[in-house]
């Protein structure tokens, strides 16, 4: 599995124009499920954003956790995060899981960070057309993969 965690001071979802979820200051993150994705790798990345120290303490160093700030997050899945683009200019998704895989482990991912801040992720619809509107603070961007976790 593959995220993208933005530090966001606000984030939100649309879909068909009508606003689905949003957040306040917290962490957005795009998820993206491969093939051979396990329900190991959604727990550990559960844990791994729940705990990432990505977020000022009072002297502006990057010291504090989701957990610690008492946090929101927003967890949209996005397929296209396990795109080949190795040849030609058309990226490939073959790599990707499909929903037989992809929803379970999304959901898994969803259901054990939520244990772990004490409060509900927020998420998109798997599957749907979104709009993923945020504001990134710092910017803060970190890209995570489960697979180089050894």
């Amino acid at each position: 599995m593959r995220l993208v965690i933005q530090r966001v001071s606000e984030a939100s979802v649309s879909i068909g124009g009508e606003l689905h979820n949003a957040i306040g200051r917290g962490l957005m993150v795009l998820v993206g499920v491969a093939d051979g994705d396990t329900a190991a790798d959604a727990e550990w990345l559960a844990a791994k954003t729940a705990a990432m120290r990505i977020f000022p303490d009072d002297n502006g160093v990057m010291n504090r956790s989701l957990i610690e700030i008492e946090g929101e997050a927003l967890a949209v899945s996005q397929f296209t995060l396990n795109a080949s683009t190795k040849k030609g200019n058309r990226p490939s998704y073959i790599h990707a899981a499909g929903h037989d895989v992809a929803i379970p482990l999304y959901e898994l991912y969803c259901e054990q960070l939520t244990k772990l801040l004490g409060r509900e992720v927020k998420r998109g619809v798997f599957g749907a057309d979104m709009q993923v509107s945020l504001i990134n603070d710092g910017p803060v961007t970190i890209v995570i993969d489960s697979r180089l976790r050894e």
